[in-house]
């Protein structure tokens, strides 16, 4: 059998944003397949036989058949190896536990070479992906040895080190259901969700809502439950201890049994609970003081540990927790019991996506101290039937939320506010989540900021809640009619026709209504009137620098066909998308784009994300830019200097469409066959020195503002205050303001 040459990896972009491919971010790799080019899927002896064998979920891809075993179809017709990789990484993400459903492969103009996408949430597992599906597929090819649970586990530990944790990625996706952008503002769990001056901040469940000082309290228990007792709040007696001998006497005082913990501990580390003997309350003492400031002593409360989760004033989710234990057989150690009737569990796991951990004897002292209080050790060997309690506490896995009692769900939301928490989790011990905690000698025992989430989103029994969507509507609750929740106005301005110029005259016009507005074009990155960063900023990183703004309330932002093609654009979705033409196809042969029908393709990613409510500014005099027109899910601004277009007056009978033109020397507003005058194109002058600007230009500008909704008088108005870049100035006449 012939052995093949690696499919080169030519190059790798990660495209960041809306792309020619899809909304959302994707993985380019541009790849040369050699020889393969000669030999498809049902060519190479074997392959496909060793690939499903390697990897039996591909029955589930559907591939362009559109149903199950499509890409398996594909393959005994044969396929190319480029399309196989696709699919390959593809799977390895949905073994990691990042699943995509998106992947394309197309040929470029260049025989044997092709561009192959796929789905790419993260860019550094992405590609660990690629880079493990590569190796997959060159063994596969060469019939050689692979290991693919060790690929995955690689990815699986990409997606573990890089992605987001499972309480931010819910709190992510609820927004995204909404519609709400995101930018990750750190290689943690610091998220932003919305775009500039309607922006909230979120890590992990800690919002910019949550206050330092409510987080300080929460932190430290004996004020918490000091604060809890001042509004009649059940909560256990207790004491702070310096000493294992302190801690015995206070036990003593309080009354046996009793709890031992950290005072400003948090997950359940350093906890004992139902401490009766002397020698357990001081060892105890031990295993808590390393996992906090000082040592509490507690009335222990007879009952199963609970967790609520308060959002907001409302009462989300509740979970139960169980004490945990083995059941000796007279032959097996302790060790081999907890391997066999505990971590077997396939709930367990060390990942943050189980809900429930693994007990590892051999380092969880407080395991060890609950064994030994039962006289035994991990080599013991219980006998038959013998019962053994493992652990007590740190095992909420169990929803309850519907069983909680009215005056319980009222307690935990109190207790929140009373700390002063928008987000908490409120651990409270009760008999019985039914009823209210006074009758049941039940108490409030914590009240935590920034709890987990993911007993509730993956308990171990009952039903998934819906807490990441509780919290996106509990950040996003106060919108104004008709406004999207976390959205700003954005403009965003493509082509190479004065495309500065546009975007600088519709920023100035922004800013004259009366929004703090930020703009990024060719000629630099602006905040208002005041510039931040001179030269070319038509990329990604100078755009998501305005959208991270927390002042700005309106961002116009340029960008051409070769900045869609590196990087994507920067924003999901906007306002108003204007496309002035077609040209510049001279650079993009980097891109394999050389034609105006690639162009097309290419900037018609402008028009794709536009907002319903939106709309999309086109040139109708360029036929091909007219033709986006379909594309744009909002409203459709057609701008040209010759009014009797047959394009402009099919769109003008067609829905009372809206047009900017100029008839007679004067521009104007056309809305089906209403017509308003804005004024003669020869008094629509720029600024101090008069400059007659481009006609194309002004109307392009216009239409966005109009777009906008801005008053056709403050249009006329900022047109004549708006100074120009000192490039486009007559010669002699510098020293213009920027815009």
């Amino acid at each position: 059998m012939a052995t093949f040459d690696d499919i080169q990896l030519l190059r790798i972009q990660y495209l960041r944003g809306p792309n020619i491919w899809t909304y959302r971010p994707v993985l380019e790799v541009w790849l040369d397949l050699g020889a393969l080019e000669e030999h498809p899927s049902h060519r190479l002896p074997g392959f496909n036989e060793r690939l499903t064998a390697w990897l039996p979920a591909l029955i589930e891809h559907h591939c362009g058949v559109g149903e199950r075993g499509g890409f398996l179809q594909r393959l005994q017709e044969g396929t190319w190896c480029g399309h196989v990789l696709e699919h390959i990484v593809i799977e390895l993400l949905n073994l990691a536990g990042m699943p995509t459903g998106f992947g394309q492969t197309r040929s470029t103009s260049q025989r044997g070479r092709y561009r192959m996408v796929f789905r790419a949430r993260d860019e550094s597992v992405a590609r660990v992906a690629l880079a493990q599906g590569h190796r997959l597929i060159m063994a596969a090819i060469n019939d050689q040895a692979f290991d693919v649970p060790a690929a995955v586990a690689r990815v699986r530990t990409e997606v573990d080190d890089q992605y987001l944790g499972p309480s931010t990625a819910c709190i992510v996706a609820a927004a995204t259901e909404r519609g709400i952008p995101h930018i990750r503002l750190n290689d943690g769990n610091l998220v932003q969700l919305g775009y500039g001056a309607a922006q909230r901040r979120i890590w992990t469940a800690e919002s910019d809502f949550t206050s330092a000082i409510a987080e300080g309290i929460a932190s430290d228990k004996e004020l918490t439950k000091g604060l809890l007792a001042s509004c009649g709040l059940p909560i256990p007696e207790g004491r702070l201890v310096h000493s294992p001998e302190q801690a015995w006497q206070a036990a003593q005082d309080i009354g046996l049994p009793v709890v031992l913990k950290p005072s400003d501990g948090n997950h359940g580390r350093g906890v004992t609970l139902d401490l009766h003997r002397r020698q357990d309350i001081e060892a105890a003492y031990r295993l808590a003081e390393p996992e906090g400031s000082q040592v509490m002593v507690e009335r222990f409360i007879t009952g199963a540990e609970h967790r609520l989760l308060v959002v907001g004033d409302k009462l989300v989710a509740a979970a139960r927790g169980e004490v945990v234990s083995i059941t000796g057989n007279g032959r097996s150690t302790v060790a081999e019991l907890i391997e066999s009737q505990i971590n077997a569990d396939p709930r367990r796991g060390y990942e943050e996506a189980y809900p429930l951990e693994v007990i590892d004897i051999a380092t969880h002292e407080a395991v060890q101290l609950e064994l030994r209080r039962q006289g035994l050790e991990g080599d013991g060997v219980p006998a038959a039937g013998r019962k053994i309690v493992v652990q007590r506490n740190g095992n909420v896995a169990i929803d309850c939320t519907d069983e909680v009692h009215p005056e319980v769900a009222y307690s935990a939301v109190l207790a929140a506010k009373v700390v002063g928490l928008d987000i908490a989790g409120i651990d409270l011990v009760a008999q019985d989540i039914a009823r209210p905690l006074q009758e049941q000698g039940g108490a409030i025992v914590e009240v935590n900021a920034g709890p987990g989430l993911l007993m509730h989103l993956k308990p171990a029994v009952g039903a998934p809640r819906p807490v990441g969507q509780a919290i996106a509507e509990h950040l996003f609750a106060s919108q104004e009619p008709g406004e999207r929740a976390g959205r700003i106005p954005v403009v965003g301005v493509t082509g190479t026709r004065s495309t500065a110029t546009i975007a600088r005259l519709v920023a100035w016009l922004l800013h004259l209504s009366g929004r703090h507005t930020g703009l990024a074009c060719r000629q630099g990155l602006f905040l208002d009137r005041r510039c931040v960063q001179s030269g070319d900023c038509t990329h990604w990183q100078a755009s998501h620098r305005l959208l991270m703004n927390k002042l700005v309330q309106a961002a116009v932002i340029e960008s051409n066909a070769h900045t869609i093609l590196r990087d994507g654009l920067a924003y999901d979705r906007c306002q108003v998308g204007l496309v002035t033409d077609m040209d510049g196809l001279e650079p993009l042969a980097e891109f394999d784009v050389h034609d105006r029908a690639q162009m097309s393709r290419v900037l018609r990613t402008q028009v794709d994300v536009v907002l319903p409510e939106g709309a999309a500014v086109l040139n109708a005099a360029i036929a091909q830019v007219a033709e986006l027109a379909a594309l744009s899910d909002g409203a459709v601004l057609l701008y040209a200097q010759d009014a009797s277009l047959p394009v402009v007056c099919a769109h003008r009978e067609r829905g009372n469409g809206r047009a900017v033109l100029v008839k007679n020397g004067q521009v104007v507003l056309a809305s089906g066959s209403a017509e308003q005058w804005l004024g003669p194109v020869s008094e629509l002058r720029f600024g101090r020195h008069a400059l007659l600007p481009d006609t194309d230009a002004l109307l392009a500008a216009i239409a966005v503002c109009w777009a906008l909704g801005i008053a056709p008088e403050l249009i006329c108005a900022g047109i004549k205050t708006f100074e120009p870049a000192e490039e486009e100035l007559p010669a002699g006449a510098g020293g213009a303001c920027a815009a």
